[in-house]
């Protein structure tokens, strides 16, 4: 008992730390940006990084080792669309992260042109995340079971 309620807790503090990074990044974006903000912003995006990791490991901890049922989760469609979202989500990270680290390094006064792609990239994964507790509180109600 002692262990799924810590890994709960490990799970919404990841995913916290997870909204947060993505809600900065979007805050802190701009047209044209220094390397200097680009450094910063590769710096939070690697809190997102981690953060999703964590998320990921507690996630799959909750899913398939404490609690309720791997068969619990696994037959519910919700939280299979969830699962799908949070994957989406991961992948649609991987071009703003990219970037961020390609173009981190040189002088830091110089400013680079931000790809609007990067700008909606974080803008859908906003959109996703507020799209997950949704599907989490209508999956906690026994919606979605097969």
């Amino acid at each position: 008992m002692i262990a799924e309620i810590l890994l709960r807790y490990l799970h919404f503090i990841s995913i916290f730390a997870l909204v947060s990074s993505v809600v900065a990044e979007h805050l802190l974006l701009k047209k044209e940006m220094t390397r200097r903000e680009i450094r910063r912003m590769a710096f939070i995006d690697s809190i997102y990084g981690l953060a999703a990791i964590l998320v990921v490991a507690a996630g799959l901890s909750l899913w398939f080792g404490v609690g309720k049922s791997a068969a619990y989760y696994s037959q519910n469609w919700i939280f299979l669309t969830k699962v799908g979202l949070a994957i989406l989500m991961g992948l649609l990270s991987i071009y703003p992260t990219v970037f961020f680290i390609k173009n981190r390094k040189g002088d830091p006064e110089e400013s680079l042109s931000i790809p609007s792609s990067i700008v909606w990239t974080i803008r859908i994964e906003l959109l996703i995340i507020l799209t997950i507790p949704l599907l989490a509180t209508l999956m906690a109600r026994g919606i979605g079971a097969f």
